[in-house]
């Protein structure tokens, strides 16, 4: 098995940014397969200058760090034809629903393994990234991993139950504030401006309010007063989400997504 040397199954958005991130690490060797977009995948490794392989199987024992970047149901029969020729490789997950149990169940007794939940910003290096260390992951393949989710944004180390529970409001959310700002935007057209002046409108509010979020010491429920003033626009708007149950709704998208990750 060969130092630094990176096997990424899988070649879709979340593959991309994975390879953005060992990337920024100078001395990583990367190789990706992808068993059915050939061209999916001749057109990632072009772009990013990476090796190819279409049978990972023969060559497994060359890799020390394998991601899995494919989705949930695929995993049973890769981690099965993995089994017999893995020795201690670091065996990672970027799906959702794949917890580190899930794989230490699956791969050799002892074999390090974690689960990491990156966002779509992943792939802007601004992704808030969740991550799950299994009982055999050593100091280097910490290293190593920390590295890697320092590359690609800001990460949080916890355990795998409060991952289950947190994914859907750090890897789906994203296209909950989307959605929003797909309305805003539209609204903001109706007043003549161009579709670029609306999106940077919009898109400049939610950042100047994510950073207020960030950096203030004050709760969201005063940073909403500070806006809604009484007797104001806003607070009129706010009566408006609370006639149509708005924290209700968001308890069940999120239930939703809980819901999904268990089939």
């Amino acid at each position: 098995m060969s130092t630094n040397n990176v096997l990424i199954i899988g070649a879709g958005r979340m593959a991309q940014a994975i390879v953005k991130g060992l990337k920024k690490s100078h001395d990583q060797q990367i190789t990706i397969a992808n068993k059915t977009n050939k061209e999916r995948l001749e057109k990632v490794a072009n772009t990013y200058q990476l090796k190819t392989t279409n049978d990972w199987r023969t060559s497994l024992s060359e890799y020390d760090l394998i991601v899995l970047a494919i989705p949930k149901e695929e995993h049973d029969h890769i981690l099965e034809s993995m089994y017999p020729k893995i020795d201690q490789q670091f065996v990672v997950t970027v799906a959702a629903g794949v917890d580190v149990s899930y794989l230490e169940e699956r791969l050799p007794e002892g074999t390090p393994a974690a689960w990491i939940m990156p966002n779509t910003a992943a792939s802007i290096a601004e992704s808030m990234t969740l991550y799950a260390p299994g009982r055999f992951v050593g100091d280097s393949q910490q290293e190593r991993i920390e590295t890697l989710l320092s590359n690609i944004g800001s990460y949080q180390t916890l355990t795998e139950d409060q991952v289950h529970l947190l994914t859907p409001i750090t890897g789906s959310a994203p296209a909950f504030i989307h959605r929003m700002a797909e309305v805003l935007i539209e609204k903001a057209k109706t007043s003549g401006v161009s579709e670029d002046v609306a999106t940077e409108l919009v898109a400049q509010m939610i950042k100047g309010s994510a950073e207020m979020l960030r950096s203030d010491d004050r709760k969201p429920e005063e940073l909403i007063n500070e806006v809604a003033s009484p007797g104001g626009v806003t607070e009129a708007a706010m009566t408006v989400f609370d006639d149509y149950h708005f924290d209700q709704m968001m308890d069940s998208v999120i239930k939703a997504c809980y819901k999904r990750a268990d089939q």
